[in-house]
This record gives structure tokens, sequence and C-alpha cells, in this order.
């Protein structure tokens, strides 16, 4: 008996986009209608799933690698599926969201990698999920290209063998997609969404041009949620006509449970996987989220004082590399998320050699290439990972059987001589209002402070004003922080956004807003997974 017809999907709510009918198709639509209804049930499921190891984890404030998982781990024989042509040299990926003018500068920056993000990187607005699908297909059929309205500059595409090879980023499998939805209302997952429309118009393409469907997962908490990918993969590729095997994905690493679970995670993956990849901010945020009712030794200091040298941070690294390696996988290193500044050569310089330094680490560890949030910052981690490359497209040789992590030393918190201090408060309230107020705009990657935030840094900011309020958290000036310290501090911070905009450039912004949000998700006493959840709720278009 073959399967029942796909229910209809419907656009909701949303305004008609230009040329939305190029993505929003008949048949593209049947396609996702068809995912979401094979493999949003066990979504559910394993988000239901989420919820209990969270309670486990409040109950025992511990992890462990999991004793029913021990045969992968032991198993020797093992690898994922060999790296195609296209993703064999990784040395610099470059990321940021789909809007035009960052997918023809992306493309042209000279990173081997584009991380094409409709996830941390981009606010899902109808118009940021649609038109960022019509500019990669745009994209792969050269008709792209985009004038800058202020300066008049046109950035066109450099010939394609000088592109970076595209790796999409789809959303979380929390968020749902609330203006497609079902013949009974039911929103599709955003993943199933963004994946989706992607794969539908460019996986046959992007192998006739020697590459293919490539992706990052992120938010990724188990090897469970690894194997409803993997069969997404399966079933899309049958689907479609396109070869098993023909997906690439790489998993981010950016949850504290995951990081118990690499080894499993690639096992599911193991015909479709690439690598894994040190997710840094969420990783943090993730530790905070699981531990945060876990007591003194879980409170994290400032966000900035927690570097990557940090010993429950190299831990976490230097176990991914020898993951990676030890199943032929690459290993991607962190994000270096410093924006130039063309007014301040001293900033710059201060930064470059901090991300020189970053890079240099992360070569001198294993990893097979890195991440960098600006073009200008290409040319540094090339360099730092030609000096330990050189020709070899990788360094997967180096197995790193020196490393030997223990389960306890990924949550040894407090082996960072580090504490909370007053400025990180204060830091973490600009960070989360500046922020949450660009992405109910719209934008989803914004400079602040010289630095490029996603919605990982604003979640790690709200988390730390929540973990150290309920940890009754003292800073260095005595304070003991609470709800009304809080309060104080984001009232200062609005009043001083409202003297350095002027009266009607605030007005005309979201700034009470994003106050407001961020005082909830910080200050209220049931705890929210996520920052996105209730801000997509005030998210307009």
């Amino acid at each position: 008996m073959s399967a029942p017809a796909p229910s209809p999907l419907a656009v909701v709510d949303a305004e008609p986009l230009p040329r939305q009918e190029e993505v929003l198709s008949e048949a593209a639509l049947a396609f996702v209608a068809e995912l979401h209804r094979r493999f949003t049930p066990r979504r559910d499921e394993l988000l239901a799933r989420r919820a209990e190891r969270r309670a486990e984890i409040a109950r025992t404030s511990t992890l462990d690698f999991l004793p029913e998982t021990a045969g992968i781990r032991a198993d020797d024989s093992w690898k994922v599926a060999p790296a195609p042509p296209a993703l064999e040299d990784r040395r610099v990926e470059i990321t940021g969201p789909t809007d035009r003018r960052m997918t023809v500068n992306a493309l042209n920056s000279g990173a081997r990698v584009w991380l094409a993000d409709f996830e941390d990187a981009s606010a899902p607005t109808w118009g940021n999920v649609v038109l960022g699908q019509l500019n990669l297909i745009d994209a792969y059929t050269r008709n792209i290209d985009f004038t800058d309205p202020r300066s008049g500059k046109s950035y066109a595409l450099r010939p394609q063998e000088e592109l970076a090879t595209v790796v999409t980023r789809p959303r979380g499998w929390h968020l749902n997609e609330r203006h497609l939805v079902d013949s009974g209302g039911t929103p599709v997952p955003g993943a199933l969404v963004d994946f989706g429309l992607y794969f539908f118009h460019n996986a046959k393409r992007l192998t006739e041009l020697g590459k293919g469907p490539y992706f990052y997962l992120p938010k990724t908490e188990s090897h469970r949620e690894a194997r409803l990918w993997n069969d997404v993969f399966v079933f899309a590729q049958d689907h479609l006509g396109v070869p098993q095997g023909t997906v690439r994905a790489t998993v981010l690493i950016e949850t504290i449970t995951a990081a118990y679970e690499m080894e499993e995670i690639l096992y599911e993956l193991r015909d479709h996987a690439s690598g894994l990849n040190a997710g840094r901010w969420d990783y943090l945020f993730s530790i905070v989220k699981n531990f945060r009712d876990g007591g003194a030794k879980f409170v994290l200091p400032d966000r900035n004082a927690v570097t990557m040298t940090a010993p429950f941070m190299r831990a976490y690294t230097e176990l991914l590399v020898r993951t990676c390696h030890r199943r032929g996988a690459h290993a991607i290193g962190g994000m270096a998320a410093f924006i130039p500044s063309r007014k301040d050569p001293e900033v710059n310089r201060v930064a470059f050699e901090k991300v020189r330094a970053d890079k240099d680490r992360e070569a001198g560890d294993g990893f097979d290439g890195s991440w960098v949030a600006h073009p200008d910052l290409v040319p540094i981690a090339q360099e730092s990972f030609d000096r330990v490359l050189g020709d070899r497209p990788h360094q997967k040789d180096r197995l790193r059987e020196d490393v030997d992590v223990k389960a306890a030393d990924l949550i040894a918190i407090d082996s960072l001589d580090a504490k909370p201090t007053y400025a990180g408060l204060v830091n973490a309230v600009q960070v989360g209002i500046r922020y949450i107020e660009a992405w109910l705009r719209g934008l989803g990657a914004v400079a602040v402070f010289h630095l490029m935030e996603d919605a990982a840094t604003a979640e790690i900011s709200r988390s730390q004003i929540w973990q150290w309020i309920n940890a009754g958290v003292v800073l260095d000036t005595g304070e003991k922080v609470t709800a009304e310290l809080a309060r104080g501090v984001a009232a200062r911070e609005l009043d001083a956004i409202r003297a350095e905009l002027g009266e009607e450039a605030f007005a005309g912004g979201r700034w009470q807003q994003a106050h407001d949000l961020l005082l909830k998700v910080a200050l209220d006493e049931d705890y929210a997974d996520f920052l996105t959840l209730p801000a997509y709720d005030l998210l307009e278009g």
C-alpha cells in the first residue's frame, strides 16, 4: 500500500515576497510536507527527551559517557565516509546570514567554506527565510550581484573556482516556522523548512557543479537527534533521486550533552558525516542552562574571561580533535568574532594579535580549520593553518592519542581561576539589550563593541544573569547579584542608548521591548530553554 499523499502546506500571516513562487513552488512544498509528515513526530519525542535529560541533570548535577554505547566507542573498525573533494580542505570558514550582500561577499571572501546561516546569525523573519533561499539559488545559477545603496559600490561573483564551498546551517530542532503550517494548523519545524527547501532546489544543481548539499547541524543534544537527521538525509536522497552519501553534515558540538556523545553522533551519521565543530559560545550557554541550579561550582565567570585555554574548554576541544581524527572526520575550530574598525587601528592591532594566537593554538592542537566572522580575518586564520598544514588539506593523521579526557574534566567549571565581576554583569546586559533589539528588527548577526554577536552570545548573557542571581553570586564590588541590581543596570543602559542615539532614533527602534524581554528571560523563575522562543512571538514579518 502506498503512503498517503502529503497534506498541503499553507503559508499564513505573511505578506507576499518578490519571486517567492520560485522558492515556494508546489513541488517544493510537497517535499517539505512529506518531511514534516514523516519526521516531525520523532522530533517532538526527542524534544520531550531533552526535558527528561535536563531533569536528570538537575537531580544529579553530573554527566557521563553513555554505558549503553560503550561498544561503539571501543570499536576501532568504523570510520566516517571519505570527505568529498569540495570539503577536503576546510582551513578557513567564514560564517554569516544569507542576505544578498553577505552571499556575494562570503563566496568571494577567499575562505574555503561559507557557513550560510539560517540559524543563530539570522532572525527568522519570513523574508529572511524565503529570500535567503532565493539568494542561494541565484548564487548557484550566477544570477546574483549587489550594489550598496549608500556607497554605490557594486559586488559580483568571482569565477566559480574561486568561490567558497557553501555549507548551509538550518535552524535547530526546537524552532518552528509559524508561517508554514499543515492542514491541521501545525507549524512545520524550521529545521525541515530550511533543509527541505535548500535540498529540493539545489541538491542536483550542486552535484553538477562538482559539489553537493552540505549542512551544519546546530544545537544537537544527543546521538538520537543525529540519527533523526541521518534518516532525513536517506529519505531526501531517495525521494529526489540523489545518490546516497551525496549529503555531507558537520555537527556543531555546542551542547554539553553532545560533548559526551561525539563518537556516537559521528557513528549515526557515518555515511554522511564530514566533521565536528567546536561551537564555543553555545557550548558555554548549554553548560549554564543544564547546570544552572548546580551550585557554586558550576557558576561561570564573565563570558570574556572564559577563554579556550580554560581547563574544561581544553578538555572539550582536545577530545573533539581526537574523536574526529580517530574516525576520519574533520575537526573544525571555533569563531573569531572580532569585527575590524576603520577608525581605530590600535583596536585592530590588539584584536588581530588575539585572533592570530587563537588560530595558532587551534592549528597546533590538531584542528583542520576554523571560523571567522569577517573577510579581513580570513588571511590571518589562513596564515595560522598554512604554517601547520603547508600543502596538505588537513591533519587527520594527527590522532592525538596523548589526549585522555575523563567525564569529570568536561564539567570541571570550578577549575577556572576567575570570578564574576560587576563589569561582566554590565556587559551581559549591554550585549543582551543591543542584540535582542537588532534581532527584533530582523537582524541576526550584529556588531556590538567590535564583536560579531549572534543569538548564542545573547543566550550566554541572559543565562549568566539568571545563574548569578539564583546562585547568590557576590561580585568583585562586594554587591550581591539580585533582580533589583540587574534591573538597575538595564535601566541605566537603556538611558545610555537613548542619549547615544537621540530621542528620534531611539523611538524608531525596539529598545524598550528588547530591554523588557531581556529582563523577562533573565529574571523569570521559570527559565526559558531558548531566548529565541519568546522573542519569535515579538518578531514582525
